[in-house]
């Protein structure tokens, strides 16, 4: 066992660290370089302090399935992505920021609407809203931006759907999510647009306490605010969350993931030619391997002393997981993890993170990008980039990672 002296904070390298220019769709080499050699590294984040970064794929399913850590982002050593989050984290508390059991009784409360089985009885529905976009942008004028025309409207339109939220609205809720997923958004933007969100789901709540429909809101409504489970409040900050992370992630997965293709010619004719279902849900794990939108790290901090691979993490430290470069472990990936191949047994990343706390809505993001990738490209096989990929925005500048606009046309 190893208690290693920690270096000050000055002196240890800054996360995130930036890409490489040209290479968007690969973590930063910093990570990369941490791998081999340290693993398990100490680094300097906004606020000075120093947490752990965590850069091994069995490293990160190990620490991420230990009930030692925890994600409760009010611990005292939680590394927080910047000053906004901070803030922004002091005025809601939902299930994703708890430890169990309480973590595991609130996640149980909207797990049914989520479960397999029941996402596959939505794929006719998100067919359709698949097929109606891209009927419109084939109506339409050349170029299109695919984020504005196809790839924000899809899961917006879906999770509206699930959850009972008007589309109608969708501008009040992408506006808003957007602030949210800035590193760089102020205290007080964060927290404006957090409040501005839960003011307006806690009034749709209300609505439906008083006339349900059949969508997961009215359920919250009638089955835990009208019977005292939970406040108002509470299940309208757990419908920000459901409606955020229900549209924000998924949407930059379809242009990232659009342009990635793109970009590999063969993958995305061996995608667009692909006859069998099989063929398109391992297209879909190795775009979510590859490209990783989570691009700040899942964050943790220990409960308990912890030993891993010879270092000591203290208790009241903070873990920061790089999970982008963790799908790149070439010793949990056969091949080159660096190459984009959709035969590659992808199914075991941590793209959705990993034991008690990963992705509850990663079944309906499966179904929607499996209808997106094995239907969009079908339609249009012309599909181009109407611009160069060094004149593209990237969200450097977000917990998700995407672009802000893709300019395509055929």
């Amino acid at each position: 066992m190893t208690d290693t002296q920690v270096a000050p904070a000055t002196d240890l390298p800054t996360h995130p660290s930036p890409r490489a220019a040209g290479c968007p769709f690969d973590p930063p080499p910093a990570l990369h370089a941490l791998q081999p050699e340290q693993p398990l590294a100490r680094v300097r984040i906004w606020d000075g302090s120093s947490p752990w970064l965590i850069t091994r794929y069995d490293h990160v399913r190990a620490l991420l399935g230990d009930p030692r850590v925890s994600a409760d982002v009010n611990a005292d050593g939680y590394p927080h992505t910047s000053e906004g989050r901070r803030a922004s984290a002091r005025t809601r508390q939902t299930f994703l920021t708890m430890d169990d059991p309480d973590h595991a009784r609130i996640r149980r409360m909207v797990t049914a609407p989520f479960a397999v089985k029941k996402i596959e009885t939505l794929r006719p529905s998100v067919q359709r809203i698949v097929d109606d976009l891209i009927d419109d942008m084939l109506a339409g004028p050349r170029p299109v931006d695919l984020v504005q025309a196809f790839a924000l409207p899809v899961p917006s339109l879906v999770i509206c759907e699930l959850l009972g939220v008007p589309y109608a609205d969708h501008d009040l809720f992408q506006r808003n999510t957007q602030v949210i997923v800035k590193r760089d958004a102020s205290p007080e933007e964060s927290v404006a647009a957090t409040t501005a969100l839960a003011d307006y789901l806690e009034e749709l709540l209300a609505a439906k306490e008083a006339r349900p429909a059949d969508d997961l809101l009215s359920e919250l409504a009638v089955k835990r605010v009208a019977t005292g489970e939970m406040t108002r409040r509470e299940a309208a900050h757990m419908g920000v969350l459901l409606l955020g992370a229900g549209h924000e992630t998924t949407a930059n997965m379809i242009a990232l993931g659009t342009l990635a293709l793109l970009q590999h010619p063969d993958q995305l004719a061996a995608l667009r030619n692909a006859q069998d279902p099989k063929t398109v849900s391992a297209a879909v794990e190795e775009l979510l391997r590859y490209l990783n939108i989570t691009h700040s790290g899942r964050r943790r901090v220990a409960r308990e002393d912890i030993e891993i691979d010879g270092q000591v993490i203290r208790a009241g430290e903070g873990i920061i997981f790089a999970n982008e470069v963790a799908n790149r472990d070439p010793n949990a990936f056969a091949g080159d993890p660096d190459t984009l191949d959709i035969t590659r047994d992808a199914r075991r990343h941590v793209a959705f993170g990993y034991g008690v706390h990963q992705c509850l809505g990663q079944p309906l993001a499966r179904v929607e990008l499996q209808v997106v990738y094995s239907t969009l490209y079908r339609r249009i096989p012309t599909l181009a980039l109407a611009t160069d990929i060094d004149r593209l925005e990237f969200k450097h500048d977000g917990l998700v990672y995407g672009v802000y606009e893709l300019p395509v046309t055929w």
